[in-house]
């Protein structure tokens, strides 16, 4: 294991583990969650039902798990990332694009340098059976994170690592080798509760079980549709993910940064206003999000999420020149617009208004 953690080190991983492929006692807890109706309209989670517990029927011949972890914050964010966070989320002209989402899709990242790691131990031990995972199968990411001292699951859900926070992407690949598990390590968050007080929408609602119906990532990102009324507010300016739990999290302030140039952000994503991301047509969209995993949600939702931001700007005391560019900018697509995104301009238009 010591040549693989200096392969996965050297393909930009900050950490990898081992866990075994029996999660028998996770099951109960996943079924539970889909019982509730948690998982909202990712209908994928439901149909998959149990044998995201189940690594050995979902790649038959699987014996050992590798975990990986890598951080994602650029180099470039600086010691007062969080603070300047919560600043960007009080202007309501700004648009709020999740950390994560700034930089490559983190899917291509992940998966491309996984399959390179599984590449190396081929070549070392042999021909073996093995698939590589990243956010993309039915997968128990977090719980097998855990079984392999990759971190703790956090009240918020997310994996945490005493000395990195939580600011990291997750990926695993399936062997058909016997592996040596790695210890799990203990949790340490204790009587805190402050991701489940960050959460403006109350959807971590309560320790290590999330609601996803009512989570802003999943209504800016899985949420193929209108926005629920009661929510609209609550969403802010953020028109792309939430970090909220993270950025509230005390571990966060020990969270690394990664030297690859796929996460550094992308113009103008991490300082754009709402105006000018609102000014993109189709075309601009689909070229400036290109490898992004922003593309992911169309231009339709795009637009649907950025009206709900710049609703909730106009409820807020903005100078008048802008008010009135932003008024007139929603104005100008109503006509144009699909029915989804017009009702969502209609309600923006009719915030602030005395």
């Amino acid at each position: 294991m010591v040549e693989v953690r200096a392969w996965a080190h050297g393909l930009g991983f900050s950490q990898i583990g081992v866990a075994h492929v029996d999660l028998s006692d996770a099951e109960a807890g996943l079924q539970a969650w889909l019982d509730a109706g948690f998982h909202g309209d990712m209908q994928y989670m439901a149909a998959h039902g149990l044998k995201r517990a189940r690594p050995a029927e979902l790649v038959p011949g699987t014996i050992s798990i590798l975990t990986a972890r890598m951080d994602y914050l650029p180099g470039s964010v600086g010691p007062d990332w969080q603070d300047r966070e919560w600043a960007a989320m009080r202007d309501p002209a700004r648009a709020q694009v999740s950390l994560y989402a700034r930089g490559r899709d983190y899917h291509k990242v992940l998966r491309q340098r996984l399959q390179q790691l599984a590449d190396r131990i081929q070549a070392a031990v042999g021909p073996m059976g093995h698939r590589v995972f990243t956010d993309s199968a039915p997968v128990l990411e977090v719980e097998l994170a855990s079984r392999s001292g990759i971190g703790w699951r956090g009240k918020h859900t997310l994996t945490l690592h005493r000395d990195s926070g939580s600011m990291f992407f997750l990926g695993e690949i399936y062997l058909d080798l016997e592996l040596p598990p790695s210890e799990p390590v203990t949790a340490h968050c204790g009587q805190c509760r402050a991701c489940i007080d960050a959460c403006p929408t109350g959807a971590i609602v309560g320790p290590y079980r999330l609601d996803a119906r009512r989570c802003i990532s999943y209504l800016t990102i899985e949420q193929d549709g209108p926005i629920p009324l009661e929510f609209r507010e609550a969403i802010g300016n953020r028109i792309y993910g939430c970090d909220d739990c993270q950025l509230a999290c005390p571990w966060n302030k020990f969270a690394r940064t990664n030297a690859l140039p796929d996460f550094d952000w992308r113009e103008p994503l991490g300082q754009a206003s709402l105006l000018e991301l609102w000014a993109w047509d189709e075309a601009t969209f689909l070229r400036r999000t290109e490898g992004s995993a922003i593309r992911r949600i169309g231009h339709q939702r795009w637009r649907r999420n950025i009206a709900v931001a710049m609703g909730n700007a106009l409820r807020q005391d903005l100078a008048p020149s802008l008010r009135a560019r932003m008024r007139a900018a929603l104005t100008a697509e109503l006509a144009g617009a699909t029915a989804m995104v017009a009702e969502h301009i209609d309600w923006a238009l009719s915030q602030g208004v005395e």
